[in-house]
């Protein structure tokens, strides 16, 4: 299994809070034998090997690698193994996104999120409010934290986006985006899904956004596919089509 320092099975940092600044002890060093070297994940060091990423247990997970990579995949597989061990991937799945959400809605909160400017110490104290105010704990809130000690915060929303696709991945599902001029009925909904299930094979979860500015028809798009059938498009395209003809 993918680990991190303060990732561990057992006494996990992400099953208790990390001090801030811990580092794991060194090794002595013995002169007849050579001491193991794990590759740094983006400058943390303790990832061991690129490799193991394959054994997670999302349906044996050979896939992975093309499912999520970098440093924001490693931290999200090795949270995803430990969330599974637990038996509280759907929790985690929860927590992630609501904290997703909050930082979307509020741009103090990313600036703290993104921002260099902005020491461990301060965004850790500062989450810590948040997180205890939102009801965020356990799994999901100490890896919240364990990201900011190792100075990784910047990367939590592709970090969570990479823990959602493992999540997807390991129940079947896969996500679609719908772009309407107006609001769909239950019905379109249902039929929209029902056509999407279809191509893909896969059970669907379809995330609905009203933009006026398409005129009328869909914007869908499914996994890496998308599919334009707004009314604007079709109308810049005659626009086109007749400068050129002019």
């Amino acid at each position: 299994m993918l680990q991190f320092p303060g990732l561990r099975r057992k006494n996990s940092y992400v099953r208790q809070p990390p001090p801030l600044g811990s580092q794991r002890p060194a090794r002595p060093f013995h002169a007849k034998r050579k001491p193991k070297r794990f590759p740094e994940v983006g400058g943390a060091s303790g990832c061991r090997g690129r490799s193991r990423i394959r054994r997670l247990g999302v349906n044996g997970l050979a896939q992975e690698d093309t499912i999520v990579s970098g440093v924001a995949g490693r931290y999200a597989s090795a949270l995803f193994s430990l969330a599974q061990d637990d038996r509280q991937t759907d929790a985690v799945a929860q927590s992630l996104a609501k904290f997703e959400a909050m930082v979307k809605a509020s741009p103090d909160l990313e600036r703290l999120v993104r921002s260099p400017v902005f020491s461990a110490e301060v965004q850790l104290k500062a989450l810590d409010a948040i997180l205890a105010r939102e009801g965020i704990e356990g799994v999901a809130a100490n890896f919240i934290r364990l990201v900011t000690v190792k100075r990784r915060l910047f990367f939590i929303r592709q970090m969570i986006a990479d823990y959602r696709k493992l999540y997807d991945e390991s129940r079947g599902v896969i996500r679609a985006h719908a772009t309407s001029a107006r609001r769909l009925s239950p019905e379109n909904v249902d039929a929209l899904k029902e056509q999407l299930r279809g191509v893909s094979g896969r059970d669907v979860e379809l995330d609905v956004k009203i933009d006026p500015s398409i005129i009328g028809g869909l914007i869908v798009r499914l996994g890496s596919r998308m599919v334009d059938g707004s009314l604007r498009t079709k109308l810049n395209a005659i626009r086109l089509a007749m400068k050129e003809a002019g």
